[in-house]
């Protein structure tokens, strides 16, 4: 039986799809406020050895807590699944996404991470029951001190429909938020960016799209100015359809494109954005 103990809505729309959730377990207490990795990954301990499968989102979150889990349970994680077999068969992406491996476990609880953008959205509705169970105590190894949340009007990169990438061809912050900002605006899109650009100081980090950065699978994803580096490629190839705006016609971002402009972009994208 699958846990309805999971960490985020991406594990939970996998395990639904899996079998349906029957029950969802609910923790509420100081020692979870925060959701420190310490106090999480002893709140799912403590339930685990109960199930046979505990999932969790392969996102910063899920990848901090899903080793603390399956070490305490002397198993091996199966991480980043995108398909599910059978119930000890997935698939996951090796190789910055260029092949796809067939992972077999054997263990009694199995511990994967779950990547939310290789499955389809969970429907609306359901009827699982809830039933609360009593918080761990704080384990004392860690302390929360604060944090920094970055607003925005945008949506969230890894949940946005449409995404406007920039490349390191745009040169700097400022071309990046002159050129690419009007047409985010008109589509209502995230922005995003390659690493180089991120590593340029064109772009926050939070932007950074690929096997190092946030992995999306928007409805679309213009790429302007990204050659299409393997490790980018491996963080947005899933998009639904995919244009590039690129002067280089060698470059790799064409083989994954449905729509491909050879054009300069700064060029090009005014002449987009003014068309809407």
């Amino acid at each position: 039986m699958l846990p309805s103990l999971v960490g985020a809505a991406g594990a939970a729309q996998a395990a639904s799809q899996i079998q349906g959730v029957a029950k969802v377990l609910h923790a509420d207490g100081a020692s979870l406020a925060e959701q420190l990795a310490e106090s999480v990954a002893a709140q799912v301990l403590a339930v685990a050895r109960n199930y046979s499968h505990v999932l969790f989102p392969a996102t910063a979150h899920g990848k901090n807590v899903a080793p603390r889990v399956a070490a305490k349970l002397d198993v091996a994680q199966v991480s980043d699944i995108t398909k599910v077999i059978s119930p000890d068969t997935f698939e996951r992406p090796i190789y910055a996404g260029n092949a796809i491996a067939t992972v077999q476990s054997v263990d009694a609880v199995k511990v994967l991470t779950v990547r939310g953008t290789g499955f389809d959205a969970a429907g609306p509705g359901g009827s699982a029951a809830i039933e609360t169970i009593e918080p761990v105590a704080h384990s004392g190894k860690s302390q929360y001190l604060g944090s920094e949340i970055v607003k925005s009007d945008r949506p969230e990169l890894t949940a946005a429909k449409i995404i406007v990438s920039g490349g390191r061809a745009m040169g700097s912050s400022e071309k990046f938020n002159e050129v690419l900002t009007p047409l985010a605006d008109k589509l209502g899109a995230a922005l995003g960016a390659s690493r180089a650009a991120v590593d340029a100081g064109y772009a926050p980090n939070d932007w950074q799209v690929g096997q190092t950065g946030k992995i999306v699978a928007p409805q679309l994803y213009v790429a302007c100015g990204i050659s299409g580096a393997i490790q980018h490629l491996a963080g947005m190839k899933d998009s639904k359809v995919i244009v590039a705006i690129n002067k280089d016609p060698e470059a790799p971002i064409f083989s994954v494109a449905d729509y491909g402009l050879e054009a300069d972009l700064f060029d090009a994208v005014p002449e987009l954005t003014a068309a809407f």
